[in-house]
């Protein structure tokens, strides 16, 4: 590296002071025996260190990248590269394939439990008041009206108001979490960059980057982020991304009594999960906004926002 700086800023140069240029690389040392002294006249080794640099640093630079950001010009040098960069390079010259996660949450199968909250919670200590997930109850009355709550954490107890099962046409159950859309509205408006598409494009929040502007809250069209109170961040679902990445499936998965949700490798065609997107219909939410959720709903009902 010493060597390609001196190349660049051309401190390869006549140490003797011999030459006017100052640029034939030669030191007194060199020419102590046998020669006729520096003057850059050519035949002695200070022309072939002169014409090896130049040719070395019109290399050097033919590999550079350049960035135009408004009037400023950003130029990248070979070498500049971030670990993120080299690591990726040697997974694709390795010819490894980044995972693509994806999510399934059988509406027909939910029965507001509540199980997958608590363990929400508990696994990425989620503030009371606050949460990742939830579960929302649709009730659909004969008279045409919609009735929408939310599940306890504890689920159902028998405590709550009574509901005539004669005047109901239908109900059903519909677990919500972030979606990490692969067209994000959240990290386009994030000032610093906090909101961030992690591998396996999984959106995540960076807590040393967020400032809690709250700005991401209020993109995201699905009311899954807010601002924890007690680190005064950005927060969401992450789909449990410090267990994925170590082979496990996300907390609220592994707690569901029922098998509503599903959680795996949609780039993976025998996975469970990309079979059951193939052969069962399923729909997202607020398709029509085009931001690609990878959150798949099996069952999903027209009333369900």
């Amino acid at each position: 590296m010493l060597d390609i700086l001196n190349i660049l800023s051309d401190q390869g140069g006549c140490q003797s002071g011999g030459c006017s240029s100052g640029g034939c690389g030669s030191s007194d040392a060199l020419w102590s025996e046998g020669s006729s002294a520096c003057g850059c006249s050519g035949g002695g080794p200070a022309d072939l260190v002169a014409e090896d640099g130049a040719q070395l640093r019109r290399d050097f630079l033919k590999n550079a990248s350049s960035i135009v950001l408004g009037s400023v010009t950003l130029t990248l040098l070979p070498g500049s590269l971030g670990a993120a960069d080299k690591a990726a390079g040697a997974t694709a010259a390795s010819g490894d394939s980044e995972p693509l996660y994806g999510f399934l949450v059988d509406t027909d199968k939910c029965i507001g439990a509540g199980k997958c909250l608590t363990a929400c919670r508990e696994e990425n200590n989620v503030p009371e008041g606050q949460a990742r997930t939830w579960v929302e109850r649709y009730i659909h009355f004969k008279d045409g009206n919609i009735q929408v709550d939310l599940v306890p954490e504890v689920g159902y107890t028998g405590e709550e108001p009574e509901i005539d099962p004669e005047t109901v046409d239908k109900a059903y159950f519909v677990p919500k979490l972030c979606n990490h859309c692969a067209d994000a509205p959240c990290n386009q408006v994030c000032p610093t960059h906090a909101s961030i598409t992690a591998p396996g494009g999984v959106e995540l929040v960076d807590p040393d980057l967020c400032i809690g502007c709250a700005y991401c809250v209020q993109a995201c069209p699905y009311g899954v982020r807010f601002i924890n109170h007690e680190t005064g961040n950005a927060d969401k679902c992450t789909w449990c991304y410090h267990r994925i990445t170590q082979d496990q499936t996300p907390a609220c998965v592994e707690a569901c009594p029922t098998g509503a949700r599903l959680f795996g490798r949609l780039d993976d065609p025998n996975s469970e999960i990309s079979q059951k997107i193939r052969s069962l219909p399923n729909s997202v939410l607020k398709e029509h906004l085009g931001t690609h959720p990878k959150l798949h709903y099996i069952g999903l009902n027209g009333e369900v926002v």
